[in-house]
């Protein structure tokens, strides 16, 4: 029997378990789960709780009610991994020894790398999605501005579905203009990257909803630092110091993984410290008996979950495998759902080499529509914890 410890308890992590463990054919598994928190959040859903659109009960369910039968639960934490042995540190004093290895833990916000970020999140004046604790104060911040200035941050490469950054802005805007307020603001957004997405014509409808909502846009921005006490974000573009000023802010935060995966031999050496697999496979690349998948994974793509489901079956698959020869390959698709409105939304959906992949070869859904915000409001969250969680989808 295959020994598989998996590392995470999010989406990539108990999707990945359910798969192997509802395998009805070849070799079995006995799989362990290392994960420290009692509750599951499903995060795509913070981006509406920040809009007023929903309420933590939706995010945050007790973690045991999905984990797969069968599985083994630790709650503890990694502290490291030794390829070489096959083995699992915990910060319980328990070591694992494993088969094969599957590490998906996640990334988690970064504040420490902007200087001032966590004492403006700590104020009055700043808000971010991204930790889940602050996203009512999103609503709570924007809802209740009247005048003055609003800025929104959007970043790519080191954030979970950077894209989704766009979401807060759009319905922030849309509030606005519905309560009549949206005239008498100054709303900027800072976007860390060249372009306003890496896909065309998903950049042209985010660029036509900025005319549209009067949105000034900042790209090319480097955010140097905070200033909580002056509401101000310090930026360089082309190596020029400027300052933005804001009374009301969103921020989509720097992310990190875990220190253990560099600190064991595991990492890619990038800022994040994202896991070191090859893109297509999902094997490690100097390790075989370590897989990786979702936000940790270095696959070269935006994360998402909608990126999970396509990666959980390749890795599964490769696992079991008898030789690379027959390994599946993952084509980086991903998908970014953005809200353009408080009904319309579009789903950007990119392969690796950012060319348009729709799921159900329905090219409509890079446009923004009324359904597809429905789809991913009421029907995506409902689809996740009843089956993609499970491994069914």
């Amino acid at each position: 029997m295959r020994e598989i410890v998996v590392i995470g308890g999010g989406n990539a992590g108990l999707s990945c378990a359910a798969r192997i463990l509802r395998r009805r054919t070849g070799e079995t598994a006995r799989v362990t789960v290392v994960e420290p928190s009692p509750t599951h959040t499903y995060s795509p859903m913070l981006s509406y709780v920040g809009s007023g659109m929903a309420g933590l009960s939706s995010v945050c369910k007790a973690q045991r009610r999905y984990m797969p039968s069968g599985a083994r639960w630790l709650r503890a934490r990694v502290t490291r991994v030794d390829p070489q042995a096959r083995t699992v540190a915990l910060d319980n004093g328990t070591e694992l020894d494993y088969g094969d290895l599957v590490v998906a833990p996640g990334i988690t916000p970064d504040l420490d790398r902007v200087p001032g970020l966590q004492a403006a999140l700590d104020g009055p004046f700043a808000a971010t999605n991204y930790e889940t604790q602050l996203a009512t104060k999103t609503w709570d911040l924007m809802s209740g501005l009247r005048e003055g200035s609003a800025v929104f941050t959007v970043r790519f490469d080191d954030a979970a579905c950077g894209g989704v950054g766009y979401k807060p802005l759009f319905m922030a805007c849309d509030h606005w203009r519905r309560t009549g307020v949206l005239g008498g603001l100054r709303v900027r957004v800072v976007v860390e990257a060249p372009e306003l997405f890496p896909e065309p014509r998903v950049a042209g409808h985010i660029a036509d909803a900025l005319r549209r909502y009067g949105v000034e846009t900042v790209l090319d921005a480097c955010i140097e630092s905070v200033d909580p006490d002056a509401r101000a974000l310090r930026i360089t573009r082309n190596g020029a110091p400027e300052t933005v000023d804001y009374d009301a802010l969103h921020v989509v935060p720097p992310h990190r993984a875990p220190a253990w995966i560099s600190d064991s031999g595991l990492g890619d050496g990038g800022s994040v410290g994202r896991v070191d697999v090859d893109p297509e496979t999902l094997q490690h690349v100097r390790d075989p008996h370590v897989w990786s998948l979702g936000d940790a994974a270095g696959l070269g793509v935006m994360s998402s979950g909608g990126a999970i489901r396509s990666q959980s079956p390749v890795l599964v698959h490769n696992i079991f495998a008898a030789s690379s020869a027959q390994f599946q390959r993952y084509d980086g698709y991903t998908v970014a759902p953005i809200a353009l409105s408080r009904r319309t939304l579009l789903l950007a959906e990119v392969d690796r080499k950012l060319r348009p992949e729709p799921s159900f070869g329905v090219r409509d859904l890079a446009n923004p529509r009324p359904w597809t915000f429905l789809f991913d409001r009421w029907l995506q969250p409902a689809l996740y914890w009843k089956g993609i969680l499970r491994g069914l989808i």
